[in-house]
């Protein structure tokens, strides 16, 4: 039996290159759910090609209730909306998950790519995780690893697919559109992104083979804010101290309590950003 975990994005999908593609209740997000859908469809058509038993969808952008139901592949089921424990990874702490994708990932803040950033739109400057610069991919792949879970199948824009070379070099990848700016790209349409998507999937779903957990650490965090008040805002979290001017860091034992203390620094952060001016 192989169960698959999908991490369903939308800054990656086919399609997304702006900030209204992505913002739910936008008239163009509207127009971007089936097509960040049918990537979702097309990794679990793959994977079950491939000889996947179970697949479960875990929604992880925004609002995390942005895929269609009613359209996804009845063969899967999906885990929907916000505030669970792992988040973008929720349902990998179960013990019965054999590998997971990243579909629809994107590049980390103040890196190139399209719609780079690290959890928050805004305001992160950089992440840094025993020194070296994270992305949203990175980090959830040292959560994974810690419940002996590897990272087989990575889609997003080419440079996603670059990144993921750093955290999964195993991992089958699939790009959807070539990068141009933060918010421009060389877009594959929906059939083709589709096709290579399965083939991707396919080829990875036996990669799906739980190892051993990964050594928990300690962990070395840094972020890098846009402003120098969302230093005090993020210092709130006990264990976070002040490194620079703009800068934060802490340290987390496992990277299950170092994703979960992102989590709260950037949630504090995020209700200190003022309208205008950051």
């Amino acid at each position: 039996m192989s169960k698959i975990l999908i991490s369903a994005d939308m800054e990656g999908a086919t399609g997304v290159t702006w900030p209204a593609d992505v913002l739910p209740g936008t008239p163009q997000w509207e127009r971007c759910r089936p097509m960040f859908t049918s990537d979702v469809n097309a990794a679990i058509a793959g994977f079950f090609a491939g000889g996947a038993d179970e697949v479960l969808v875990n929604e992880a952008h925004w609002s995390m209730r942005n895929l269609l139901l009613e359209q996804l592949d009845e063969r899967a089921q999906m885990l929907t909306g916000r505030h669970k424990s792992l988040s973008m990874v929720e349902g990998v702490q179960h013990g019965d998950v054999d590998g997971i994708a990243f579909v629809g990932y994107h590049t980390g803040a103040g890196s190139e790519g399209v719609l780079a950033h690290t959890y928050l739109a805004n305001s992160l400057t950089g992440v840094w995780v025993d020194g070296v610069r994270a992305s949203e991919g990175l980090l959830n792949s040292l959560v994974v690893a810690e419940y002996g879970v590897p990272v087989v199948l990575v889609t997003g824009d080419d440079l996603a697919c670059e990144d993921a070379k750093g955290y999964a070099p195993e991992a089958r990848t699939a790009a959807v559109k070539d990068y141009v700016s933060r918010y421009a790209a060389v877009c594959r349409t929906p059939a083709r992104t589709a096709r290579d998507i399965t083939a991707a999937a396919r080829e990875a779903a036996p990669l799906a083979v739980r190892h051993t957990p990964a050594a928990k650490g300690p962990h070395e965090v840094e972020i890098e804010f846009d402003a120098e008040h969302l230093v005090g805002a993020a210092t709130v979290v006990p264990g976070v101290e002040r490194t620079g001017e703009r800068r934060v860091a802490y340290t987390s034992p496992t990277m299950y309590e170092g994703i979960r203390c992102f989590k709260a620094v950037t949630t504090l952060v995020s209700s200190a950003v003022e309208e205008q001016y950051g």
